[in-house]
């Protein structure tokens, strides 16, 4: 007579009468104080007795179940996910079953959506990420939705919508990016390695915003432009560099405010130190532009004793298999490239972990990349060389960046 009592009073409080039902399953009687909780719609406390006990008795497919409830009250569906589930594969003909299938179904759905909300509504969101955010739209959709669930999905492709017509309107205002620049998208990569030198470490994950990069080293031709508008001196043994048979080779011999004032010339800047990093070997950490393998001719052009009236550093854009992930060439090898930086040797250490700019000052500026003239090690997209901001070589050139 008490039990049938006590479930009808549990009964009148509006509570799944599966729960009610659970209240007197002996496997269950550790689990009161989240029943109860969970009762009082208190979903932090419920969630935080059942995990408890759940540590205790973690077979107890009602506990994983209720505690599925208590997370989906909160909304954490990556939790609900995962009890409902656990509730089934633990005993797949309790009275819940069918309950915790439609559960986890539906806690599958709401984790896609809002994981692909947070992704689309990020700034600077990247085509990739669009484009998985299609993808997981088209799983969700098929998995079937609810009244809310359809209104998210409206919003969310709405929005996917707006950003194919930023993108669209970007590259439509943007008349170089598919001839002579690329987009490396937003996000984190590793800068730095374990293997190389101290300057290189500690290794970070580091965020760059989105930025356009030059698809290839500046040319002797583009800076003969640049030379004949703005009456600038010739670096030295320029006519010898711009001979016919040299004018699609990189420039080199210019100073870092020779670079700098080229860039700002065509409207577009030197790269940090961390977008050049982040150009030249993306987001798996790999060594060289193309990847981990030793570097061979197929790859770059370096290992040459002689510059041979500029003949030693290669036509750009004739190595295919050395790209960065990006589709950016002679990123190893060829020529240095300056970059925007200062150099700090303990930079790394202090600088921070969002678009760093490179320090305020200093005595040196940092190249990238290795030459013509370099050793495997020179090459790796990691490595960082430095020189006095008037120096000149015939390995030392340059590539510019701009902001999208």
């Amino acid at each position: 007579m008490r039990k049938i009592l006590a479930l009808i009073a549990f009964l009148a409080l509006d509570v799944d009468p599966t729960m009610a039902a659970a209240l007197f399953d002996e496997r269950a009687k550790k689990f009161t104080a989240g029943y109860e909780f969970l009762k009082q719609q208190k979903y932090p406390e419920a969630r935080a007795a059942f995990e408890a006990g759940l540590q205790e008795s973690p077979a107890n497919a009602m506990a994983h179940f209720y505690l599925g409830d208590a997370c989906r009250g909160l909304k954490a569906w990556a939790c609900a996910e995962e009890h409902y589930q656990t509730s089934l594969e633990l005993d797949a003909q309790s009275s819940v079953a069918e309950l915790a299938k439609q559960r986890a179904r539906k806690s599958k759905i709401w984790r896609l959506l809002d994981e692909e909300k947070q992704a689309i509504n990020a700034p600077n969101v990247s085509p990739d990420m669009v484009a998985q955010a299609e993808d997981t739209l088209d799983i969700v959709n098929r998995l079937g939705l609810d009244e809310e669930q359809q209104a998210r999905y409206r919003q969310m492709r709405e929005k996917i919508e707006q950003r194919h017509k930023q993108r669209n309107e970007m590259t439509a205002s943007s008349p170089l990016l598919d001839r002579s620049m690329v987009v490396v998208p937003a996000g984190e990569f590793t800068m730095g390695s374990l293997a190389g030198d101290p300057d290189e470490q500690p290794v970070r994950q580091v965020y760059v915003g989105a930025f356009f990069m030059d698809k290839h080293q500046v040319v002797v031709s583009q800076y003969a432009r640049f030379l004949e508008a703005t009456h600038h001196d010739s670096p030295p043994e320029w006519t010898v560099m711009n001979k016919q048979t040299n004018r699609s080779r990189p420039v080199a011999n210019v100073d870092w405010m020779e670079a700098d004032a080229y860039c700002k010339w065509v409207g577009k800047r030197l790269p940090t130190e961390a977008e050049w990093e982040k150009a030249a070997r993306g987001t798996d950490g790999r060594v060289y532009p193309w990847g981990n393998e030793i570097p061979t001719k197929l790859y770059a052009t370096s290992g040459k004793e002689i510059w041979g009236s500029h003949t030693a550093p290669s036509p750009v854009g004739t190595l295919e298999e050395g790209k960065s992930p990006y589709g950016i060439y002679d990123m190893a090898g060829n020529v240095w490239e300056w970059v925007s930086d200062w150099y700090d040797q303990d930079y790394y250490k202090t600088g921070p972990l969002q678009n760093p700019p490179g320090p305020r000052k200093g005595d040196y500026k940092v190249v990238r990349g290795g030459s013509w003239g370099s050793g495997t090690d020179d090459l790796r997209a990691a490595n960082r060389e430095v020189h006095v901001p008037s120096f000149r070589g015939f390995g030392t050139g340059f590539r510019c960046a701009k902001n999208p």
